[in-house]
């Protein structure tokens, strides 16, 4: 019995093919230089930017795949939920990127094209412009402070005398074990009050600390005793 092959590809052009994955592939990549431009901590990830355009283009693929065809949606819904990441996504703003390119893509597969320009272009315009204003940034600047201390001893009460005396407010975020039980870790987080700096705070925890290393993060810097 002779098997019945057909060939569904008929159903866009190659102009179409073209066109779609051409654009999603130019979209995708200026939100791309957009990100890396407008990324502001340390953790910047080349992979993550080239990632970032083969879903570009790979959604817009897959929204020719599917056309207006609701049992092909079901089926390619079905087959990408097997799909497992390993990676975490490190900032809440990665994943609006990551969703900025697909429906770039999904606009460029269904070949509403000047949607899909017309949309990157204002998207990316207001990222720069919140970028470039800095707009929503809190004035409040907190520090992450770690502190070791033995396990035997009431140092908690310390600790706080020396927050109280250096800080506006200040809240303990997490305390465990560390090194077998030989130290308790302490974290806070803390607002400096006017006239005292990172130094200040770290010299009069180790005052209090039996010797034991204090730690304050101050954004990308970080103090160490």
């Amino acid at each position: 019995m002779p098997f019945d092959v057909q060939d569904l590809s008929g159903t866009f052009s190659v102009g179409d093919i073209a066109i779609a994955l051409s654009l999603s592939f130019v979209l995708s990549a200026m939100i791309g230089w957009v990100y890396r431009f407008t990324h502001r901590n340390v953790s910047y990830s080349q992979s993550y930017v080239q990632t970032l355009v083969i879903l570009g283009m790979l959604i817009a693929l897959i929204m020719l795949v599917v056309g207006s065809n609701i049992a092909r949606a079901f089926a390619l819904v079905g087959a990408l939920s097997v799909v497992r990441f390993r990676n975490a996504i490190k900032e809440t703003r990665d994943v609006g990127f990551i969703f900025l390119v697909m429906g770039i893509g999904m606009a460029a597969g269904t070949r509403f094209y000047t949607l899909a320009i017309v949309a990157a272009v204002a998207i990316c315009l207001i990222i720069l412009v919140m970028y470039r204003f800095n707009w929503f940034a809190s004035s409040i600047q907190r520090q992450v402070v770690k502190v070791q201390v033995p396990p035997d001893g009431d140092y908690t009460a310390h600790i706080q005398d020396v927050l109280i005396a250096h800080t506006s407010e200040f809240e303990l975020v997490s305390m465990e074990s560390i090194r077998g039980g030989a130290l308790t870790e302490m974290m806070y987080t803390v607002r400096l009050k006017k006239g005292h700096g990172p130094g200040d705070l770290i010299t009069a925890l180790g005052e209090r600390t039996g010797g034991q290393r204090v730690t304050v993060l101050t954004g990308y810097d970080q103090t160490d005793l």
